[in-house]
C-alpha cells in the first residue's frame, strides 16, 4: 500500500497554502489588500512628486514673457492714443514730419533701384520718375505742418480711391467670390470715403486723428485685459520639463 507524498496536496491542486496574501489570483478580481497596497503606491509617488524643487522649463519662460510682452504693448496703445486726443495739433505735425521723410527715403530707394535693378528702359524712366516726386513731395512736407497734413491726406485719399474701385470691380466680376456682397459693400464705402479725403482734406485728416486716436485706447484696454488673463493662464502651465 503506497503512502501519500509529504508535503501537503499535490502541486495543481484546488488550494496552495503558499500563495501571497492580497495577490490576486488567475481569473478572480484582486483583493481589499491588493487595492490598498495601490493605494498607498499612488499617494507615496504623488508626495515624492510634490515634494521635489520644480524648475523653470521653456514653456514657462514663454508664458512669463508673453503676457508682460502684451502688458506693455497695450500700456503704450493707451498712452498714445490719450496723447493724440488730448494734442491731436501736435499728432498730426508729427505724422506729417514722418510721412515726409518717408517719402524721402522711399524716393532714394526708387532712385538706386532705376539705375541698378531694373533692366529694361522703361522700368528705369518709371523708377527714375516715381523716385523723383517723392523726393519732392518730402520736400514739400517739411515746408510747413500744413503741406505735410495736405499731401498725407490726398495720398491716404487716392490710395482709398483707386482701391475701393478695384476691390468693387474685383467682386462684380467674380461671382463665385465668397462674401461677395459684402466686398462690393466694403469696396463702395473705401470709394466714398476717398472722395471725402480729397474734397476735405483737412476736416478729414483730422477726424481720422481722432478715430485713430480711440481705437488706440481701445487697443490698449484690450490688450492689458488679455495680459491679465494670460498671466492668470500660465499658473496652468507646468514648470517642469
Amino acid at each position: 500500500m503506497t503512502e501519500p507524498p509529504i508535503g501537503g496536496p499535490t502541486q495543481g491542486g484546488p488550494y496552495e497554502p503558499n500563495a501571497g496574501a492580497g495577490q490576486a489570483q488567475p481569473g478572480t478580481a484582486p483583493g481589499p489588500d491588493a487595492v490598498r497596497m495601490d493605494k498607498d503606491r499612488e499617494r507615496a509617488e504623488r508626495e515624492h512628486h510634490d515634494t521635489e524643487e520644480p524648475f523653470e522649463g521653456p514653456l514657462h519662460m514663454l508664458s512669463q514673457a508673453a503676457w508682460q510682452v502684451v502688458l506693455l504693448t497695450g500700456i503704450a496703445s493707451l498712452i498714445l492714443g490719450i496723447l493724440v486726443l488730448v494734442w491731436p495739433g501736435a499728432t498730426l505735425v508729427a505724422v506729417g514730419v514722418l510721412f515726409g521723410l518717408y517719402l524721402l527715403v522711399s524716393g532714394v530707394f526708387q532712385l538706386v533701384s532705376a539705375f541698378g535693378t531694373h533692366k529694361k528702359t522703361s522700368l528705369r524712366v518709371l523708377a527714375f520718375l516715381s523716385g523723383g516726386l517723392s523726393i519732392l513731395l518730402g520736400l514739400l512736407c517739411f515746408r510747413g505742418p500744413m503741406q505735410s497734413i495736405l499731401l498725407l491726406a490726398l495720398w491716404i485719399g487716392i490710395g482709398w480711391l483707386i482701391r475701393g474701385v478695384t476691390q468693387t470691380m474685383a467682386a462684380v466680376s467674380d461671382k463665385g467670390m465668397p462674401a461677395r456682397g459684402w466686398h462690393i459693400f466694403l469696396g463702395i464705402v473705401t470709394f466714398i470715403a476717398g472722395i471725402v479725403l480729397i474734397d476735405s482734406p483737412f476736416e478729414s485728416i483730422a477726424v481720422l486723428t481722432l478715430v485713430g486716436g480711440w481705437w488706440l485706447i481701445v487697443v490698449g484696454i484690450v490688450e492689458i485685459i488679455t495680459s491679465i488673463r494670460i498671466k492668470g493662464r500660465a499658473k496652468d502651465i507646468p514648470q517642469t520639463v
